[in-house]
């Protein structure tokens, strides 16, 4: 922290005695992170979860790719602290909120997608939303931190210590607030996967039970979904077919 400051920025609680625990406990926390979306991929691929279109398998491997993008972002800038490595952590910084931002943006996309198709699930609707509420948060907090950053510096140069203490509490506390978001948007994947688990009263979402033990097949491609426009197609399989 510097003169005049009374809020510590994450990598200033960070830099010092707690530098090792900061370290492994963001590593840990992205690394679990990143393996729920290629678990996500895994059982819509598998038949547990709905199951997704080319196109939305391209959203959701995108998705994957900047999320991994964010998470090195986030790796890297708690290894540069701010205290020794301010320019190195700020681009660190941009790089970990615009990958899981743009990460974000295409688990939008794609949940979008699932919600039009699969009108009967209605938790992919509350995905979506939830996805589409972080973004902006998410995005509205950036700009807030960048700015004032930006002209907490400008302050100091022009000698003005005071000012420049006050914007960068405002940015602390702005960081703390991304922090936090972060944590809920994390969160916020259990209600994805929760749909996955079997049980005896609740099949996974990628089985839906129908009457006769027959079961609910997604269409299988763009082309045959736009045939159906107005409502998800149902194909119903015989449970006793090939026996």
């Amino acid at each position: 922290m510097e003169d005049h400051q009374k809020i510590p920025y994450i990598s200033d609680v960070g830099a010092f005695r707690l530098k090792p625990l900061f370290i492994s406990a963001s590593a840990v926390m992205v690394v679990s992170f990143n393996l729920s979306f290629l678990s996500e991929r895994w059982l819509r691929h598998n038949g547990r979860l709905a199951p997704n279109t080319g196109f939305q398998k391209t959203a959701s491997l995108l998705s994957i790719f900047f999320a991994i993008v964010g998470a090195v972002g986030l790796i890297i800038l708690t290894i540069f602290d701010t205290y020794r490595h301010n320019r190195v952590h700020h681009v660190c910084l941009g790089l970990f909120i615009g990958g899981y931002v743009v990460s974000a943006i295409l688990v939008c996309i794609e949940y979008q997608r699932l919600g039009v198709h699969y009108r009967q699930f209605r938790i992919l609707r509350l995905s979506f939303w939830t996805k589409l509420g972080f973004i902006v948060v998410e995005v509205a907090l950036a700009i807030v931190f960048a700015v004032y950053s930006s002209t907490s510096s400008h302050s100091r140069r022009n000698g003005r210590a005071n000012s420049a203490a006050r914007k960068r509490d405002v940015a602390a506390a702005v960081e703390w607030s991304v922090a936090f978001v972060f944590t809920l948007y994390v969160l916020s994947y259990l209600i994805d996967l929760l749909p996955a688990i079997q049980s005896r009263n609740h099949p996974p979402q990628g089985l839906v039970q129908m009457n006769g033990g027959g079961t609910i097949s997604p269409p299988e491609n763009d082309a045959e979904q736009g045939q159906v426009r107005g409502g998800a197609r149902v194909k119903v399989i015989a449970s006793d077919i090939g026996t």
